[in-house]
């Protein structure tokens, strides 16, 4: 399956005017952004190697902050860290690529997670974040994330953040699902990138410390 995984971890969406703007003008939006490639390049390498090799799989599907964009180095993202802190050895293949919304998952990463051909052992799901951002995406984002939990399989370990609004209503979607396990988040105010958007490394560590138990369980109920 290695060599015939044809996914890479880009967004093939031209950034809107706005965001081109602020890439230009707001130093720290520009830094931040210039992880968006190599990242996703060494997440294609990772994919590879996994699907090459044997063992447990791990699938994370989402956005950039599953990706580790905004961290110091795409090691110190919450995926490589929770993988690292495992009590066993697991393979990940992350299909998360910058940017992301509800229906890129339900539409880009979920059908190559059934094309993989090996049964993962855990799903992680985390986005959302990206259908804030514009009023029209707003609007049929709890719609949007109930189809979405309905289609990512049994057990998958979903974050949710609190939150008032569309946050609040599918945290509470998640939570009383049946399907999924909730996997709530907290932040730290000041914990940002340099964008002031994107989780710094402190932040990433706490995702990490979030996700290692949930993660560990469902790789020993997948082992019997």
């Amino acid at each position: 399956m290695a060599s015939a995984l044809t996914y890479d971890n880009r967004n093939h969406r031209a950034p809107n005017p706005l965001t081109r703007t602020l890439r230009r003008v707001v130093p720290g939006v520009g830094t931040v952004a210039a992880q968006t490639a190599p990242y996703a390049a060494w997440w294609r390498e990772r994919n590879l190697e996994a699907l090459a090799s044997a063992g447990p799989l791990w699938v994370v599907l989402g956005d950039s902050m599953s990706q580790g964009i905004g961290a110091t180095a795409v090691d110190r993202g919450w995926v490589p860290l929770t993988q690292a802190a495992l009590p066993r050895p697991v393979r990940v293949v992350n299909l998360s690529f910058s940017g992301a919304r509800t229906a890129d998952v339900l539409e880009r990463q979920l059908p190559v997670l059934g094309a993989l051909g090996d049964e993962p052992a855990v799903v992680t799901l985390m986005v959302g974040s990206n259908d804030l951002l514009r009023r029209s995406l707003r609007r049929d984002l709890v719609e949007r994330y109930d189809a979405l939990l309905g289609a990512v399989p049994r057990g998958t370990l979903v974050a949710t953040t609190p939150g008032a609004g569309r946050l609040g209503e599918v945290a509470t979607r998640v939570e009383t699902h049946g399907r999924v396990v909730p996997v709530p988040l907290s932040f730290a105010r000041g914990e940002v990138a340099a964008d002031r958007f994107h989780p710094d490394d402190a932040a990433y560590l706490r995702l990490a410390r979030a996700f290692a138990g949930p993660v560990a369980a469902a790789l020993a109920r997948a082992a019997g």
